[in-house]
């Protein structure tokens, strides 16, 4: 017996992430089986993955699992999963936008769905958030197309426009767009005190609170953020006691090992001028805010493609704490501009409902790039032979 099983796969980069995207019925139908095999493309548990695929960061530790709809009005069903890198961890509990941008190219390059020129609409459905996405791919001779003049702040060169649309995606993960009721509330920090936050469920749960209440501006680099005493311990102390309050766990000290991902955690300001991280002046009128934000407990290089559409939502919602931050001049239906440490990204924000879950739709612009396909490696051990019979992943189901 060969000591290891191969399982195709294909490496793609999505906006500003990169993942390991998979057929589900490449995978293990059981879950725990599933997670070992994850874990094991990966790499992790270690630091450096450097027994995986996984490139040692959160933004390219990511797996997308893909399977046909059954579904006349949906064209693909999409599960991803943040593999945790330090913990023996694939977290499920909300979804990747910037990876969500590579299902609709995935689809078409592996036939799984019916392919019009010049543009393909692929409709997604979430299996993490159960929210639809539409996808706008454009198509080149029957493949997605790759080349283009769309550029996205954290990703190198220019790409196609794929025009990503998030339809009602307001109450993600907790079946509401504000999971307490309100637009703001008191997080109480140990050893820091009382801070006014917004608690917003769109594309994924969300806690935002004012950079000048914990002392930053949100114009820091990652290395600012990475080298002040006690600051990513303090975001991580505001994410778990939100955690909490939005339901995802019941005590704080459960937040960081069992939802590491969300909700994800924000700090918002007025816009200002700053320098990119590609050393690019970014200025106060290019933006209409400034925003710092985590992954996995990190400082994120970029700015999270669903911690923004939860910042779009909170924007259109009086009374939060974003949108104290943009002030009137912003306006329902037209764009948002936000300041991140790579640059800027913008969506288009349409809400018809107010504070209700239904009438969201938030657009934006991404690129993709198939970068490689093949197999990964893992050992029979992980995976024994029974239960490899072309299992179909119940995941999507």
């Amino acid at each position: 017996m060969k000591p290891q099983r191969r399982i195709r796969c294909v490496v793609m980069r999505g906006g500003t992430s990169k993942g390991v995207f998979f057929h589900a019925k490449d995978l293990p139908a059981d879950a725990a089986t599933r997670d070992r095999v994850l874990l094991a493309a990966f790499g992790s548990p270690d630091a450096r993955q450097i027994n995986g695929l996984g490139g040692a960061n959160a933004l390219t530790s990511k797996a997308a699992i893909v399977a046909p709809a059954g579904d006349p009005d949906i064209d693909v069903n999409y599960t991803f999963g943040q593999v945790s890198i330090d913990n023996p961890l694939v977290d499920y509990c909300g979804n990747c936008g910037n990876i969500s941008s590579a299902v609709g190219p995935f689809a078409i390059d592996e036939g799984l769905v019916p392919v019009q020129e010049p543009v393909t609409i692929v409709r997604i459905f979430n299996t993490n958030t159960r929210k639809i996405i539409e996808a706008a791919v454009p198509v080149i001779d029957g493949c997605a197309a790759v080349d283009g003049d769309c550029i996205i702040a954290g990703a190198p060169g220019s790409g196609a426009s794929i025009g990503l649309t998030f339809i009602d995606p307001g109450g993600a993960v907790t079946g509401h767009l504000l999971p307490t009721g309100r637009p703001t509330d008191r997080l109480a920090i140990p050893g820091w005190g009382e801070l006014e936050v917004s608690l917003v469920d769109a594309g994924n749960p969300a806690v935002f609170f004012r950079a000048h209440d914990a002392g930053l501006t949100a114009t820091e680099t990652l290395a600012e953020l990475e080298s002040q005493p006690g600051v990513l311990a303090l975001f991580e102390q505001i994410r778990s006691q939100a955690a909490v309050m939005m339901g995802l766990v019941e005590d704080a000290s459960l937040a960081t090992l069992r939802s590491p991902a969300v909700p994800k955690v924000t700090a918002v300001a007025p816009s200002a001028t700053y320098t990119s991280s590609a050393g690019h002046l970014v200025t106060a009128g290019a933006v209409d805010l400034v925003a710092r934000t985590m992954s996995m407990q990190r400082p994120h290089g970029a700015f999270a493609l669903t911690g923004a559409i939860a910042l779009a939502a909170a924007a259109t919602l009086p009374g939060s704490v974003v949108a104290a931050v943009v002030g009137p001049d912003f306006k329902v239906g037209g764009p948002l501009r936000i300041g991140h440490p790579a640059g800027t990204m913008g969506l288009t924000v349409e809400a018809t409902a107010g504070t209700s879950e239904a009438g969201l739709r938030v657009t934006i612009s991404r690129t993709a790039r198939r970068l490689m396909d093949g197999y990964v490696y893992v050992s029979r051990q992980i995976w024994p032979d029974e239960e490899a019979t072309r299992q179909r992943g119940s995941l999507m189901a």
